[in-house]
């Protein structure tokens, strides 16, 4: 069962993922509303100021908040859930910023490190490892 704390964890990490690479598109603006609005979270005291952009997230901090929210030892699939989270808000824009795709690759070595009784990935996570790798490629 995920607990408020949960929540609210995952919707600043998807507030910091928006704010990766240095601004908040439209389409991000308005996905992350959503989310907060359905978390029941677009008028809580800590989440508002970054949501309505009135503080801008540093990318550290976001990489801060995502080790916060998977502790020490994530499982495989608490790393696809934050993947699939943290793709809805990516793709929104239509836009795949190389930061943003460093960040999804480094949830993918961080699930890959901790939990080695998976022999192989998930389908789900090789699809996403080869969009962003062969997206990666592109933009070099």
């Amino acid at each position: 069962m995920v607990n408020h704390s949960q929540v609210k964890n995952l919707v600043k990490i998807l507030i910091g993922a928006a704010w990766i690479d240095g601004r908040i598109q439209p389409e991000e603006r308005q996905y992350l509303r959503e989310i907060a609005q359905a978390k029941g979270l677009a008028s809580d005291p800590e989440i508002k100021p970054w949501l309505y952009e009135l503080v801008p997230v540093k990318p550290s901090q976001c990489y801060e908040w995502v080790r916060e929210y998977l502790g020490d030892r994530p499982s495989l699939e608490e790393c696809e859930n934050l993947i699939e989270a943290i793709s809805g808000l990516i793709y929104s824009d239509g836009e795949v910023a190389i930061e943003e795709a460093k960040l999804l690759t480094t949830l993918q070595e961080l699930s890959k490190s901790h939990d080695s009784t998976q022999p192989v990935y998930t389908p789900l996570l090789k699809q996403i490892q080869k969009l962003y790798r062969r997206w990666v490629d592109v933009q070099n």
